[in-house]
């Protein structure tokens, strides 16, 4: 049964998951040629190990590329640090004003928090990105490849994270109003105060866009191992839970038996036994099975091939 309901106008966020080395980013760039057929698509690599030019077969990088040979499909590979550091140079006065006015911290003692790295920031500044992308309305799709589960689950939940971090920041902050309204009758709002008003919509946005079920999907892609299968079961339950849900899987690298051939026989009776776990475990999720391919894909015309075997 192939992949379905991706070409849903309201569907702008289609996110692609599960254990490392079970095809996600060949799946994403698949979608990817799939979709930009009908719609202006931009393919995001967020891997810290991005693979998505590998997969492509061609260089893409942290700026938005044209990809060579397909009509309407870009392509980026998002750097977590380059996030990071465009939200430092961005927002350094800002950090640096609720620090000074909140804490007894001198000028020295702040440069060396502001040196510190916060943790899950870089991560949630890439996330961001992907926001900012979308609002922005230059394309139609976007197609995300994430980074092996444990990567990915921590990338999901981070504005969780980041929402403790400005509830910190804030409650500095309302003590420095307090005194300030205290002996003075007034207190004027300035750039701290909207640095964390930004920062909050920021978390609003991201959440509300993950958690929209006709504007975002997340896609769970497993092989019939048995790691694979109970990687992909706590994937799935964690995104449950975060109220992201899973509709779909792709159960991929499926050996088709043969007569001749007694090897492929026995993978494929044991991978059976895996198939059927997998139809029990997640029998509310519509499964689409892709056979193991004979050779690497990789590449324009291997991609648009393995797009076929998704799609139709």
């Amino acid at each position: 049964m192939p992949l379905t309901g991706l070409k849903e106008d309201a569907l702008k966020l289609i996110l692609f998951g599960g254990k490392g080395g079970v095809g996600k980013t060949t799946c994403a760039s698949s979608t990817g040629f799939y979709l930009a057929k009908d719609y202006k698509t931009l393919l995001i690599s967020t891997d810290p190990a991005h693979s998505l030019s590998d997969s492509l077969g061609q260089e893409i990088g942290s700026e938005i590329k044209e990809v060579k040979g397909v009509k309407n499909l870009s392509a980026l590979e998002i750097s977590a640090e380059k996030a990071l550091s465009n939200f430092k140079i961005k927002y350094e006065a800002q950090i640096r004003k609720i620090l000074d006015t909140s804490t007894y911290l001198d000028q020295e003692d702040i440069d060396s928090i502001f040196s510190l790295p916060i943790p899950g920031i870089d991560e949630v500044m890439g996330f961001k990105t992907i926001v900012d992308l979308i609002e922005q309305a230059q394309f139609e799709k976007y197609i995300v490849d994430t980074a092996p589960t444990g990567h990915a689950l921590r990338l999901l939940t981070l504005p969780e994270l980041l929402d403790d971090w400005i509830k910190v920041m804030a409650k500095m902050r309302w003590k420095y109003r307090y005194m300030v309204e205290t002996f003075s009758g007034k207190y004027n709002p300035d750039e701290g105060d909207d640095f964390l008003v930004e920062m909050k919509k920021t978390v609003n946005r991201i959440e509300g866009l993950l958690r929209s079920g006709l504007a975002c999907e997340f896609i769970a892609v497993t092989i019939p191992e048995d790691m694979a299968i109970q990687e992909t079961e706590r994937l799935v339950n964690n995104l449950n839970k975060f109220g992201l849900k899973v509709k779909q899987l792709v159960i991929n690298n499926v050996v088709e038996p043969t007569g001749v051939c007694e090897f492929c026989r026995e993978r494929s009776n044991a991978q059976e036994e895996y198939i059927r776990q997998i139809r029990r475990k997640f029998s509310n999720l519509k499964t689409t099975i892709i056979p193991l391919q004979p050779r690497e894909v990789k590449g324009i015309e291997a991609l648009d091939k393995f797009s076929q075997l998704l799609f139709q």
